[in-house]
């Protein structure tokens, strides 16, 4: 999509979204080619993206939220800083993704994949992450306070710190997870494998581990499972 055309649908959008939609018309960017496109800063709060094509597209900033963001393709795109609140990235390719300091509060995340994404400090909060793809991925300091986690790959993520009270882990792939010093309060683990996974000092008060593998684990007390 050339630069006249994308500035054109931004500027109807930014008055679509200033009188309510009365005036101006939504951003309908389905299926569209945005590959390198500079939308740093940019609000697309609510704007129609699903299936477009966001490789290189410069994200930064970008207030995104309650967009339509399902299956499109933002590999290794720097979203940090992003508005993703309520967003729909269910399906989205998001592997490396840069989506530090992100607030994801809410957004729908379902069989996303966020292979070796950066999720440092962002919130997840009530977050649907179920069945996406973690692994490897970077979450320390992470909220993901009463998020959605079941089924979902999380081998070898770094989850130092994070906060998962409440959070839904039922069958979740834990192998080798750091989750040392992780709020897990009142988690729900039933059936999540977390051979070799590291919880020195996490907060399992509350937490739902029957059927939990944990063969190898590091408990809180340092003590490792048998």
């Amino acid at each position: 999509m050339n630069k006249r055309r994308l500035k054109r649908i931004l500027e109807r959008h930014g008055i679509w979204l200033e009188t309510e939609g009365k005036e101006g018309r939504q951003a309908n960017l389905t299926k569209a080619n945005l590959t390198e496109a500079d939308l740093t800063n940019a609000n697309l709060s609510g704007a129609d993206l699903h299936v477009a094509d966001l490789t290189n597209a410069y994200l930064k900033g970008v207030d995104l939220s309650g967009a339509d963001l399902s299956g499109t393709d933002l590999n290794q795109v720097d979203l940090r800083g992003a508005n993703l609140r309520m967003a729909n990235l269910s399906g989205a390719d998001l592997r490396r993704a840069d989506l530090r300091g992100a607030n994801l509060n809410e957004a729908n995340l379902y069989k996303a994949n966020l292979y070796e994404a950066n999720l440092n400090d962002v919130d997840l909060s009530g977050a649907d992450l179920s069945e996406a793809n973690l692994r490897g991925a970077k979450l320390e300091g992470a909220n993901l306070r009463g998020a959605k986690l079941k089924g979902t790959k999380l081998k070898e993520a770094k989850l130092e710190g994070a906060n998962l009270e409440g959070a839904n882990l039922k069958g979740a792939k834990l192998e080798g997870a750091k989750l040392e010093g992780a709020k897990l309060e009142g988690a729900k683990l039933k059936g999540a494998k977390l051979e070799g996974a590291k919880l020195e000092g996490a907060k399992l008060e509350g937490a739902k581990l029957k059927g939990a593998k944990l063969k190898g684990a590091i408990m809180p007390d340092g003590t490792i499972h048998d």
